[in-house]
């Protein structure tokens, strides 16, 4: 069930929020908030494929 949840929310991720890997974001230069996005795409993506 928890693994479940976290593929919809990984489905949600994609969707709200944006890819910074497509837009060749460096990340030495990121700002506080796209940096709390990329950890929080990260915790998901990996809780999803345990």
């Amino acid at each position: 069930m928890k693994q479940s949840l976290f593929k919809t929310l990984a489905k949600a991720n994609k969707l709200i929020f944006p890819s910074y890997t497509k837009r060749q974001l460096d990340l030495s230069k990121a700002n506080s908030l796209q940096l709390a996005i990329i950890g929080w795409r990260t915790y998901v993506t990996m809780r999803a494929l345990d």
